[in-house]
């Protein structure tokens, strides 16, 4: 039972790390920061990752209930959810931006919040991220809702240092260590989106299977 808690913890982990890769990110957030301060920086940072924080907590408590209301499935939300996982992961691992997960090149407005958009949406809590952190916790059991939203908090944790220390980070790794981490998290991401894909193929098939019987 703990083996078992303990694969998945470390798999839902993985694979928001990979989805959300706070490295590439932290390049893109002192590009949009360039124009603040440590402390403005500081500011936009915890707004931006709270804001990811609630969104993603909010899709993991309700997983089950919007299920439910739109009549969706789970085998359904794998398999869709495993093809978004993998098409974002090819992206990163040919070495180009998902554009699931991109923000608009254009000069902002001097009084346009970053930190809710684009940084919240789509970047750190993206349309990849959401399904995979619905994947992991629309069984509905407590547990696992309860180890997606903690994993999602220590990813929240670590893209905060990140975030804060970014400058010498992206310093010390380059532009080619930027460019590694993106592609290795891909090769990750596509793992993933493969196996959550398999488990929906299989998942709708014993579906299938007791609706038959049932019938």
């Amino acid at each position: 039972m703990m083996h078992n808690i303990t694969t998945m913890a470390i798999t839902v982990f993985m694979g928001f790390f990979a989805m959300m890769n706070p490295i590439a990110n932290t390049a893109v957030f002192i590009g949009m920061t360039a124009n603040q301060n440590q402390q403005q920086r500081k500011k936009t940072t915890i707004k931006a990752l709270v804001t990811a924080f609630v969104i993603i907590t909010a899709f993991c408590l309700l997983g089950k209930g919007i299920f439910e209301v739109f009549g969706i499935t789970l085998p359904a939300l794998r398999l869709s959810g495993g093809i978004l996982v993998f098409i974002v992961g090819y992206q990163m691992l040919h070495g180009s931006a998902s554009k699931l997960h991109s923000h608009s090149t254009n000069t902002p407005d001097a009084d346009k919040d970053i930190a809710i958009s684009p940084l919240a949406l789509p970047i750190l809590a993206g349309p990849g991220t959401i399904a995979t952190a619905m994947n992991y916790s629309a069984s509905g059991q407590m547990l696992h809702i309860v180890i997606t939203i903690v994993a999602f908090a220590l990813l929240c944790l670590i893209t905060f240092v990140c975030f804060l220390y970014g400058a010498k980070l992206i310093e010390k790794l380059g532009e080619a260590g930027v460019s590694i981490t993106t592609r290795l998290m891909g090769l990750i991401l596509t793992i993933i989106g493969a196996q959550m894909f398999i488990q929906g193929v299989h998942d709708a098939y014993i579906l299938f299977q007791s609706s038959n019987i049932s019938s």
